[in-house]
């Protein structure tokens, strides 16, 4: 990792690697719905793995605003701004690295400019995936920022719309019911889905081979806050049952589960109002 590569020295090229991780991680980030609640500089890990996510939480409804932490008053840990705060807190670790450099006075090292292109490729190659297109078009970009709008618009669940769009087929020429029902408006959910549709015509895979490979990314079961509280609250009372279940579950999230269907549900009403914090 530290041998001189393109012309850096070990130095920068070191630090070129922790920004590509960096990108790479918060892109995954952003794609399963994951917010981290509390990225200081101390909070971040040069190996490019999610560390000391104490106050996190993953999505609910879709919300780019979403703060998951109570302690967070200003929301400058939101889930839309963890890919600039993860640039900011690159800069901050080259700040810290100046000393070390040939030359301490210099400006700090370009590569740290380069996490911008890194994470917009890592990220249009996940949700990409998450779409199940294979092949990059120019429209792909307006078909997944008009969906993210629609689902933003009236909170839809991430993680069950994700899942449901991998029920999209071809044959049928219809939004299914598992993605359309998510919605209220129900003939802006069909407006997509049929451009949707006319973009899966340009793909060559069959639908079950797409709906397989779709699956592998888009997650059935993710840690919501509600689960952990529901199994937390039985633990308390001395009954570890409910946190085994879930640890069972979670080993394999992107799995069908008929058994534990509840851990893949809508949150009740009542998960909403959790609140968590960096003492939680």
């Amino acid at each position: 990792l530290l041998d001189a590569r393109d012309g850096l020295d070990p130095l920068h090229a070191w630090l070129a690697e922790v920004v590509r991780r960096t990108a790479v991680m918060v892109a995954k980030w952003q794609a399963v719905g994951f917010a981290h609640g509390v990225m200081n500089t101390h909070n971040m890990s040069i190996l490019g793995v999610t560390i000391d996510y104490g106050p996190f939480g993953f999505l609910d409804g879709y919300d780019p605003g979403h703060i998951c932490n109570h302690s967070d008053s200003g929301g400058r840990y939101a889930f839309a701004r963890q890919p600039n705060v993860a640039w900011w807190n690159l800069h901050a670790l080259g700040h810290a690295l100046r000393p070390l450099c040939a030359d301490p006075d210099a400006s700090l090292p370009p590569v740290l400019d380069a996490f911008g292109d890194l994470f917009t490729e890592a990220h249009s190659d996940n949700m990409r995936a998450k779409l199940g297109l294979e092949l990059a078009e120019d429209d792909d970009k307006a078909l997944l920022d008009d969906l993210l709008v629609l689902m933003a618009g009236e909170r839809v669940d991430h993680t069950i719309a994700w899942r449901a769009l991998g029920r999209f087929d071809r044959g049928s020429g219809a939004t299914p019911a598992a993605l359309r029902d998510l919605f209220i408006d129900r003939a802006a959910a069909d407006a997509w889905g049929e451009r949707y549709l006319r973009r899966l015509e340009t793909e060559t895979r069959a639908d079950a081979e797409r709906r397989a490979a779709m699956d592998a990314v888009n997650p059935k079961i993710v840690l919501r806050n509600h689960l952990a509280q529901a199994a937390i609250d039985q633990a308390v009372a001395g009954d570890f049952g409910e946190v085994r279940a879930l640890y069972r579950a979670l080993r394999r999230p992107f799995d069908e589960q008929p058994g534990d269907a509840r851990y893949a549900a809508l949150p009740p009403d009542w998960a909403r109002h959790i609140e968590v914090s960096c003492s939680s």
